[in-house]
């Protein structure tokens, strides 16, 4: 994080608080001293206060997630869809099974604090979803996956994770994660052309 400059730094410890939080829990104080930031500085980088924050955060998390899509497929020896949904699993399985329970996805989190409050931050939510789901479906089809399923399947991969998410932390407990990579990877795998 040292690498980053002061308003980086804020925008992910935002990212990291919500994740851990929620959005109406993450304080811009608590915000500035997690990120090692002035509290002056919060009010020159985010003029429009916690919203401007919160969005910017969602929005690094989406791109944050998108990229990663692209990392995990390079650490897969034989690349298959499948391979790459027990890759986007395994980083919430080992943090779960690491440390605890306690982040989820600060998407998934501002969308629930937020998606009927403030529409900027439904928008911004969306957005990052768009941009995560988009990464995967790029990914499905150069696997062989149709591109008129790619998206669908990268959607119901997205939503599988982040509902597993919630029941582990709910349950305290993988079990959800480990289900839905067994369950869902032969279907994936199964959408591949084998024309390709």
């Amino acid at each position: 994080m040292s690498e980053r400059g002061p308003r980086e730094r804020m925008v992910f410890s935002a990212a990291q608080l919500i994740r851990r939080d929620g959005v109406a829990s993450t304080g811009m104080r608590e915000v500035a001293a997690h990120a090692g930031a002035p509290r002056g500085s919060l009010q020159h980088y985010f003029p429009d206060g916690k919203e401007q924050l919160v969005n910017e955060a969602v929005g690094w998390a989406g791109r944050y997630a998108g990229n990663r899509v692209a990392r995990f497929l390079a650490a897969l020896d034989e690349p298959t869809p499948s391979g790459l949904f027990a890759e986007m699993v395994r980083q919430w399985t080992d943090e779960y099974e690491a440390a605890g329970y306690a982040g989820g996805c600060p998407v998934a989190a501002a969308t629930v604090d937020c998606a009927e409050s403030t529409v900027a931050t439904r928008e911004a939510a969306a957005a990052a979803f768009a941009t995560w789901t988009g990464s995967a479906a790029r990914a499905l089809a150069d696997m062989g996956v149709p591109e008129a399923r790619a998206g669908a399947l990268a959607t119901l991969m997205i939503s599988s994770l982040e509902g597993a998410i919630l029941m582990a932390r709910a349950e305290r407990d993988v079990r959800a994660l480990t289900t839905v990579t067994r369950e869902l990877g032969p279907l994936l795998d199964a959408a591949v052309s084998r024309d390709t």
